[in-house]
């Protein structure tokens, strides 16, 4: 059967999406967000997308026409995993209740036909629950998909967050379509997570997200840094970078003492601290690094694929963003994953590493000498490009091909269900 695209569909019909993205701990889940947010712009017509969000920097990112959004007010998990505001001094209590109410004002006033959210079925502590609530009862053809990415956590603190939350019986009640960005091969959340059959009924793998190309070619990037073509680049990045100072400490420690050898091997460095690294820790980054000029610190980019792509290897943790984003374009990655609030992040290094994906140090081993052996050891591997080229990039495409089955069934029901899509 042939394959029907959604930017096929040629309807006069405006659909209007709402997208839930939560974001309490670094910038992934926003950056994800967006990527797919503009992807479904370019590929289904005649589309609104109204984003809300609690990231703290939205206003960081170039929007297409088709995009906005409702900034809601800023919760902060931290590294030991409890929910606080953010910037606000006001208790938890009160700010969910503010975020809940902005919320459903925003369903009541757009009236989406399809609501996408993200991770969490029934938003923080439930802050999704009176717009639920109010779209079943008045919207009652609105739409419900969740979308997963390809890890959450560990199997045991998933399933209790699950039972607790009663997420299994709000996904079987509520959502059409459960969308997962990531691939069984490399973690089976179905199995790992004990879902119901009637939730892995609704669950479709859609692949890794391949983002856009960067703004800026390699060359372009090269000669902004000074970067001579002899010399090779490393590219280190700690994401947003709230827990990212031990890694980059690390780093810079380690070319302290390994500078002559950074300087005979023709090494240059390119740092971004994170946008969400306190304050002090980056002028500590930006005062060490002074030392050295072979050594650049920027604070943050919305054009990191130009960086990566430039680069010879990547330092980073292992958050689904940044590690996609690195093996897409073929990039060494030597990883060191987060393992608080939740081990999401190791279990991803840990999976990809024994399929020869990536190399990682577990962060209860980092030291300045491993870090800068294993970095001069990458540059002599030869890159698994077997391993990369099994991996599926299709996520922005399956994920969008999804949506439009459920904005324009008749569509596709007319065209004799002409459509083949992966299933779980």
């Amino acid at each position: 059967m042939a394959r029907i695209h959604p930017s096929s569909i040629i309807t006069g019909e405006y659909k209007r999406i709402m997208v839930y993205s939560h974001d309490t701990f670094g910038l992934g889940n926003i950056r994800r967000m967006l990527a797919i947010c503009k992807y479904l712009l370019k590929s289904i017509p005649n589309l609104s997308i109204l984003l809300i969000s609690g990231s703290p920097m939205l206003q960081s990112f170039r929007l297409p026409i088709g995009l906005d959004y409702i900034k809601l007010p800023c919760l902060n998990r931290g590294q030991s995993g409890k929910m606080a505001v953010k910037y606000l001094n006001a208790d938890i209590e009160s700010i969910l209740q503010l975020r809940s109410e902005l919320i459903l004002a925003a369903a009541k006033n757009y009236q989406p036909d399809l609501i996408l959210v993200d991770k969490k079925p029934s938003g923080i502590q439930g802050e999704l629950n009176s717009t639920i609530d109010y779209l079943k009862v008045n919207l009652p053809a609105t739409k419900f998909v969740l979308l997963l990415r390809d890890i959450l956590d560990t199997p045991e603190k998933t399933i209790q967050e699950w039972q607790r939350e009663g997420y299994q019986q709000i996904v079987e009640l509520v959502y059409d379509r459960v969308l997962v960005v990531g691939m069984p091969e490399i973690f089976d959340l179905c199995q790992q997570y004990q879902f119901s059959q009637e939730i892995v009924s609704k669950i479709r793998f859609c692949g890794y997200i391949r983002k856009e190309s960067g703004l800026k070619n390699r060359r372009t990037i090269r000669q902004e840094l000074g970067i001579q073509p002899e010399e090779k680049l490393v590219l280190v990045t700690p994401g947003g970078g709230e827990d990212g100072y031990n890694l980059i400490n690390n780093y810079l420690t380690g070319l302290a003492q390994q500078n002559k050898l950074f300087s005979t091997k023709k090494i240059r460095s390119l740092i971004f601290c994170g946008s969400q690294m306190p304050h002090q820790q980056q002028q500590k980054i930006y005062q060490e690094a002074a030392k050295y000029p072979h050594v650049t610190v920027l604070e943050f980019t919305d054009d990191l694929m130009s960086y990566v792509n430039t680069a010879d290897t990547v330092i980073c943790m292992c958050g689904y963003n940044t590690i996609t984003e690195v093996l897409q374009e073929g990039k060494r990655a030597l990883v060191v994953p987060r393992i608080k609030p939740g081990r999401e992040q190791l279990i991803r290094a840990q999976s990809m590493a024994k399929v020869g994906l990536i190399k990682m140090i577990h962060p209860e081993q980092l030291n300045p000498d491993l870090l800068i052996e294993t970095l001069f050891s990458s540059f002599d591997r030869v890159n698994n490009s077997t391993s990369v080229t099994n991996l599926d990039f299709s996520g922005l495409t399956q994920v969008a091909d999804y949506l439009a089955m459920l904005l324009f069934k008749s569509f596709y029901i007319n065209q004799d269900e002409a459509v083949t899509l992966k299933s779980a």
